[in-house]
């Protein structure tokens, strides 16, 4: 029921619900936050921001591409064998979903190279999108 009454809010109506609110203390001014980690200084970095994403690439993410979604019951399962057929909401020929961590950031459709499977990406997912995708 929280879902329903969210679905229509805009992350510019969550922007200004934020700064309508008056800060803890009521005396008008705005609350500082903790100082928890270091502040990063551009000269430390040896430059800008791509000195700052510098200090992320190598972090592994795991990225999956999802080709379809089912329900089966346990009972079903058990008597999967090698040849089984498993149907899947999906339709041939759908985009195919890319996640990264479990959150969707693309779609894209199944290419052949060299004998390998793969995906071309064809679609990324706003940050817009993928914040109402959060509230379902």
């Amino acid at each position: 029921m929280a879902d329903d009454a969210n679905e229509g809010i805009s992350a510019d109506d969550w922007a200004a619900a934020l700064a309508e609110q008056a800060p803890a203390g009521g005396a008008g001014g705005a609350v500082q936050p903790a100082k928890v980690f270091q502040e990063l200084k551009a000269d430390a970095l040896g430059g800008g921001a791509p000195g700052r994403l510098d200090m992320i690439l190598d972090i592994p993410v795991h990225m999956a591409v999802e080709l379809g979604r089912t329900k089966i019951a346990i009972r079903d399962l058990l008597q999967l064998a090698q040849g089984s057929v498993v149907e899947l909401d999906a339709l041939a020929g759908e985009p195919m979903d890319i996640l990264v961590n479990g959150c969707l950031i693309a779609q894209g459709e199944v290419v052949v190279v060299n004998e390998k499977f793969g995906i071309r990406v064809t679609d990324i997912i706003t940050p817009e999108e993928r914040l109402r995708g959060i509230n379902k």
